[in-house]
C-alpha cells in the first residue's frame, strides 16, 4: 500500500489517513493481520507530526479496524466484509454500481457525493 496526503486539501491529514486504510480494505490491499507500517516510520515517510498519525491510529482502533500493540504496532483486525464499516462499503459499491449503469464518469460521483457532504 503507497500512503500519500496532500497538506493543501481541505481534509485533515489523519483523516485523510484513516480513509485510505478504509480504501485499501475495500480493494481488498489490506486484510485481517496485516500490519501497518510503523507510526514513527510512517510519520517521517510521509513529513507529517507523528502525533498526526497516532490520531489516525487511535481512530481506526476506535471504529474496530486495527488493534494496536505496543511495540508490535497497528495490526488490521476487520476487513471490507465486517465492522462498523461494512454496510458503508456495501452501500458505496451499490452506489458505484448504479453510477457506472448510469454512464456516469468518475468525476461526477466523487462531485456528487462531495455535494452531499456539505453542511
Amino acid at each position: 500500500m503507497i500512503w500519500t496526503v496532500d497538506p493543501t486539501a481541505a481534509e485533515p491529514l489523519y483523516a485523510q489517513l484513516v480513509a485510505q486504510v478504509h480504501l485499501a480494505l475495500s480493494r481488498g490491499e489490506l486484510a485481517p493481520g496485516e500490519r501497518l507500517p510503523s507510526a514513527r516510520g510512517l510519520a517521517q515517510s510521509l513529513d507529517l507530526n507523528i502525533h498526526t498519525v497516532l490520531h489516525a491510529f487511535q481512530l481506526l482502533r476506535d471504529e474496530g479496524v486495527v488493534e494496536l500493540h505496543r511495540g508490535r504496532g497497528a495490526v488490521i483486525t476487520a476487513d471490507r466484509q465486517s465492522g462498523p464499516a461494512a454496510g458503508v462499503h456495501q452501500a458505496l459499491r451499490r452506489y458505484l454500481d448504479a453510477g457506472r449503469a448510469a454512464g456516469l464518469p468518475p468525476e461526477a460521483l466523487i462531485t456528487l457525493v462531495k455535494e452531499a457532504l456539505r453542511p
